[in-house]
C-alpha cells in the first residue's frame, strides 16, 4: 500500500510540475528561435568563448523582463499594447506597436529562410518551393488549430533544443578555460564584438517576446476562468505560479544558450570556422554530437535541420501572434488563438499578412543565415525604448496595484534597459 501511495504522490507531484509549465517555457523555448541559434553559433565561431559570459549575467535580466511582462499581463487582464494604449498617448502608442510589427516581420521571413536552407540540407527541394510550404503549414496549424492543443505543440517542440546540450558535455572542453569564459566577462571595443553582443542581447531579451508572454498570461486566465467581468481575479498564489513557470523557462533558454556558444567556440572556432555563411556551416557544429556514426556528415545536418525546422514552427507563430496582438488591441479587436477564424478575423488576417510579407522577404536575395544575425541586432536596437515603458507599467501603482515591482524586480528592470542601450549606442559608435 505505501509504495501505491508514494507512487501516487511522486505522479500526481510529476502532473502539477508539468502542469505549472505554460507561457514561461513556451516563451523560453521561442527565445532560442532560428535567429538566436545563428547569433549564438556565430558569436561561437567568431570569438571563440569570448561572449560566453552573457549567457549567465543575461539571465537575471531576461527574468525580471519577463516577469514583468507575464505579471503586467495577469493583473491587467490585457496585453501590453492595450496597457500603452489605456496609459500612454498615441505617438507613444503607435511606435511602440510599429517597432514590434516591423521587427517581428523581418524575424519571421529571416526564420522561414533559414527553415528552408536548414531543410535543404536534407531534400533536394527548390528554396521558394520549401518557404511556400512551410509557410502555408505554419498558417494552417495557427489558425485552425485549437488554442489548448496548439500550446502544447509548442511546449513539445521545445525539446529539439537538447542537440546543443549533448553535444556540449560529450565532447572534451577545456573545463577551466569555459568556467572561467562563463564567469569572467570578457569585452573589445570593435564593431564586431559589439554588432555580435547586440545581437546577443537582441535575441535574448527581444520584443516578441514582451507581447506574447503578456497576452499568453491572459489567455491562460481566460482558459482558467480567471477573468470575470472583464477584470482578472488573481493573488499572489497565481503570480508565484506565474513566476515559477518563468523562471523554469528563463534557466532553460539561457543555459541553452551557453551550450550553443560553448558548442561554437568549442567545435568551430578552435578548427578555423570563424564565420557562418551557410546552414551547413552551422550545422558541422554538431557533428561530434555524431562523429562515432557511418555518415556522421549526414546525421549531423538532419539533426540542425530538425532543431532549426522545430524551432522555426515554434518560433514564427510566436512572432507573427505577437505582432497580431498588438495591433488588434490598437483597434480594439477580438484577440485571441482561442477564437474561430470568423469571429477574430481582424487578428488572424494580420497574422497571415505579417506571415506573407516575411515569406515575400526570401525573394528579394537575403543571405537566409546572415538575416538572422541581422535580425538579432535589429531587435536588440528596438527592444530599448520597449523596455522603457514596461520599467515604468510594471512599477505603476496606478496600473498594477499591490502587484507592483517590488525594489529587486525595478533595479534589474532598470539594469536592463542602461546595458541593452549602451550596448546599442557603443556599436553605432564604433561603426
Amino acid at each position: 500500500m505505501s509504495v501505491k501511495h508514494n507512487l501516487q504522490s511522486t505522479t500526481r507531484k510529476i502532473k502539477e510540475f508539468f502542469g505549472l509549465l505554460g507561457p514561461g517555457v513556451t516563451t523560453g523555448a521561442a527565445d532560442d528561435d532560428p535567429s538566436g541559434i545563428a547569433t549564438y553559433s556565430q558569436t561561437g565561431a567568431q570569438f571563440g568563448y569570448g561572449q560566453l559570459w552573457t549567457a549567465l549575467y543575461m539571465l537575471p535580466f531576461m527574468t525580471a523582463v519577463q516577469e514583468a511582462c507575464a505579471r503586467i499581463g495577469m493583473v491587467t487582464g490585457k496585453g501590453l499594447t492595450a496597457v500603452i494604449k489605456d496609459h500612454y498617448n498615441k505617438k507613444v502608442l503607435y511606435a511602440s506597436v510599429g517597432l514590434v510589427v516591423i521587427a517581428n516581420t523581418i524575424n519571421i521571413g529571416a526564420d522561414i529562410g533559414a527553415m528552408a536552407a536548414a531543410a535543404q540540407l536534407l531534400v533536394p527541394v527548390h528554396f521558394v518551393v520549401l518557404t511556400v510550404c512551410f509557410t502555408i503549414l505554419i498558417l494552417l496549424l495557427e489558425i485552425f488549430m485549437s488554442y489548448r492543443v496548439y500550446s502544447k505543440v509548442l511546449k513539445w517542440l521545445a525539446l529539439s533544443l537538447l542537440a546543443y546540450p549533448l553535444t556540449a558535455f560529450i565532447i572534451d572542453q577545456p573545463w577551466t578555460e569555459v568556467l572561467k569564459a562563463s564567469v569572467v566577462p570578457h569585452f573589445e571595443f570593435s564593431f564586431s564584438f559589439l554588432f555580435i553582443i547586440t545581437g546577443v542581447f537582441g535575441t535574448t531579451i527581444t520584443p516578441y517576446m514582451f507581447f506574447w508572454q503578456a497576452s499568453q498570461e491572459v489567455e491562460e486566465e481566460k482558459e482558467k476562468g480567471l477573468i470575470q467581468d472583464g477584470k482578472p481575479r488573481i493573488r499572489w498564489v497565481h503570480i508565484h505560479a506565474m513566476r515559477k513557470d518563468n523562471n523554469i523557462g528563463m534557466i532553460i533558454s539561457e543555459f541553452t544558450t551557453w551550450c550553443i556558444i560553448l558548442v561554437g567556440g568549442t567545435v568551430l572556432h578552435k578548427s578555423g570556422v570563424t564565420d557562418i555563411g551557410t546552414a551547413a556551416d552551422a550545422a558541422r557544429a554538431l557533428e561530434p554530437l555524431v562523429n562515432s556514426f557511418p555518415n556522421s556528415g549526414l546525421l549531423s545536418k538532419m539533426i540542425f535541420a530538425i532543431g532549426i525546422i522545430g524551432l522555426g514552427m515554434l518560433a514564427v507563430p510566436v512572432l507573427s501572434g505577437s505582432a497580431s496582438y498588438a495591433v488588434s488591441e490598437v483597434f480594439n479587436w477580438d484577440a485571441s488563438l482561442g477564437l474561430k477564424f470568423k469571429k477574430a478575423k481582424g487578428f488572424y488576417m494580420v497574422i497571415i499578412i505579417s506571415t506573407l510579407i516575411g515569406l515575400a522577404m526570401n525573394f528579394i536575395g537575403i543571405d537566409p543565415v546572415k538575416a538572422l544575425v541581422y535580425t538579432a541586432v535589429l531587435n536588440g536596437v528596438a527592444a530599448v525604448p520597449l523596455l522603457f515603458l514596461i520599467v515604468r507599467i510594471s512599477a505603476s501603482e496606478q496600473i498594477m496595484g499591490d502587484f507592483k515591482s517590488g525594489w529587486l524586480s525595478k533595479g534589474l528592470l532598470w539594469a536592463t534597459f542602461i546595458v541593452m542601450a549602451a550596448a546599442s549606442i557603443a556599436m553605432f559608435a564604433a561603426f
